[in-house]
């Protein structure tokens, strides 16, 4: 089995549809597929799924286009990159609102930083980046709690970490925490 992403245009749904949008789903790639989790953001329908080694993902984006129109397709490899090519690629992530990707991308960076502030400040822009994944599922409660452990890791930074002002982080996770409404942002 191959594990891919596959991000469908996303016109009118929210992350409320994102548990009929799975069903679909699952009814469309056939038995053979697995599509695991489905996540739904302003640009996006994103489905998780690992196909059959002997299938082919095209065929599966077409069958999933019923569903919208296919943007991209996405094989899950691991792959090596520098720190600051990391980064830059998580951030490009982020502000493209695949959040679970940002998360991957950045937890090879953390896992290689030291304890200390920096290790820190990484573990909370990943925690925000899942608690936004959270969010895109429609699973609220959880998005909150998760951002709350992010705030908590970002409190200790200001300024800017590779051109992500970390003071208007901080001030946009403190807004969704206070007004309880999910909203994605740009970094």
């Amino acid at each position: 089995m191959q594990r891919y992403f596959f991000h469908l245009q996303n016109r009118t749904h929210t992350p409320k549809d994102a548990a009929a949008l799975l069903s679909r789903a699952r009814q469309l790639a056939g038995s053979q597929v697995v599509v695991r989790d489905s996540r739904v953001s302003g640009k996006y329908i994103e489905f998780d799924a690992s196909i059959p080694d002997s299938a082919d993902a095209d065929d599966v984006g077409k069958a999933l286009a019923a569903i919208s129109p296919v943007e991209s397709i996405e094989h899950i490899v691991d792959r090596h990159m520098e720190r600051d090519e990391a980064i830059r690629h998580a951030i490009e992530l982020f502000n493209d609102e695949k959040y679970w990707s940002t998360h991957e991308a950045l937890e090879m960076v953390w896992k290689a930083t030291p304890a200390g502030e920096e290790r820190d400040l990484i573990n909370g822009i990943i925690l925000v980046a899942a608690a936004l994944v959270h969010g895109q599922k429609d699973e609220q409660e959880i998005c909150m709690s998760i951002l709350r452990r992010a705030m908590k890791k970002l409190e200790k930074a200001t300024g800017s970490y590779h051109g992500i002002d970390i003071d208007t982080m901080a001030d946009r996770v403190a807004t969704m925490l206070n007004t309880g409404r999910i909203e994605q942002f740009k970094i």
